[in-house]
């Protein structure tokens, strides 16, 4: 049976799209599933960082980000202290509803078929237990060079392969958030006190977004008095200064929540098959990071299909590269998500977490 595709990527928003548009723009045959429809949200930690900001530019795309502003300045605030700003270089926090259909858009200008509202249900394997591409809930199959699982932590494509846990952390944040208009914020807003922490991402079209985070436990004995209370409650242990910027915010959305789920790395390949995004590593939302790493691998994994060598080889310098780079900020992230830090401990982690982002903007610009 011939291969309809080079290439399908399961899964279609920012590490599959990007994956899918980089691939067809160095000539391969791509097909592109995703499950929801076109420009849909999806729970997200908004920020991006400087390394994807820095993949977007170079991919003509962060003038699309229409509607969403430049970041300037980060401002911590600690119980224990006054607050502490840090002028930085431009970061974006855009809707997932923006972000995702300017991946999607960029991959479909590039050649690939794009397929929305389509769920993959199993893998289609040749004799010798190679995956050949899948199979789809409306009976379609599918066929393909190699399948690409950016599904998620949940991932069809990891759970049909059997790929393997290899690392997996203990620490979860439970969170929630809901986007208000009309806070005068300067930027990034990240507040930490004992237990939990807080923040504002100003995101597109001027609203921001505001969140508070803590332990599952301590979550779930605050949502007892209900979703609001608990947000409200935490908002002021952790950051009365970010309480009083929402006085005179309007709500634009109802409430969202995390409740928390433990990082971990999945092998990365076999044979016929890659996962990149959240399907293949994932880390607790706390350190802002997962659209960042998304677009890194997504760079990565595209980068191994393309070179030249065997497809094995290749593969495997993809999982290596992927863990190198994610290694320190997994295990800084796993620390502060604890929530077992005294503020003095929190500062330290923090330069951590700077310190590692600097060695992948320095690998990356390379």
């Amino acid at each position: 049976m011939s291969a309809q595709y080079d290439v399908l990527v399961v899964g279609g928003r920012v590490a599959g799209a990007s994956t899918a548009m980089l691939l067809a723009r160095a000539g391969a045959r791509v097909a592109l599933v995703e499950r929801s429809a076109y420009g849909s949200d999806t729970v997200s930690t908004h920020g991006l960082m400087r390394t994807g900001v820095m993949q977007l530019s170079r991919w003509g795309l962060l003038d699309r980000l229409t509607g969403t502003p430049p970041i300037r300045c980060t401002t911590f605030h600690y119980s224990d202290r006054e607050p502490e700003q840090v002028p930085i270089r431009a970061l974006y926090a855009p809707r997932r509803q923006l972000l995702d259909r300017v991946l999607v858009d960029a991959a479909a200008e590039a050649g690939v078929e794009v397929r929305h509202g389509m769920v993959v249900t199993s893998l289609l394997r040749d004799d010798g237990g190679r995956v050949t591409g899948v199979r789809t809930r409306d009976g379609s199959e599918l066929t393909a060079g190699i399948t690409i699982g950016a599904d998620g932590i949940r991932s069809t494509i990891a759970s049909a392969t059997g790929a393997p846990v290899v690392r997996r952390g203990r620490s979860r944040s439970a969170v929630l958030y809901r986007y208000y208009a009309g806070v005068e914020s300067t930027g990034y807003e990240w507040a930490y006190a004992p237990g939990g922490g807080a923040g504002l991402l100003p995101t597109t079209d001027g609203a921001t977004c505001v969140f508070v985070a803590t332990t599952p436990e301590r979550m779930r004995s605050l949502r007892r008095g209900g979703t609001e209370q608990a947000f409200a409650t935490l908002l002021a242990d952790m950051a009365p200064s970010l309480t009083d910027l929402l006085i005179p915010a309007t709500p634009v959305d109802r409430m969202h929540g995390w409740a928390g789920a433990a990082g971990f790395f999945r092998q990365a390949w076999g044979p016929g098959w890659a996962l990149v995004g959240d399907a293949g590593y994932y880390k607790d939302p706390i350190t802002t990071h997962g659209m960042t790493d998304a677009l890194r691998d997504a760079e990565l994994l595209s980068d191994a299909l393309t070179g030249a060598g065997p497809e094995s080889a290749a593969l495997a310098k993809y999982q290596a590269t992927r863990d190198e780079l994610s290694t320190a900020l997994f295990e800084v992230t796993e620390s502060v998500a604890s929530y077992a830090w005294s503020l003095d401990e929190a500062r330290v982690l923090l330069r951590k977490v700077s310190s590692a982002m600097k060695a992948e903007v320095a690998q990356f610009a390379l």
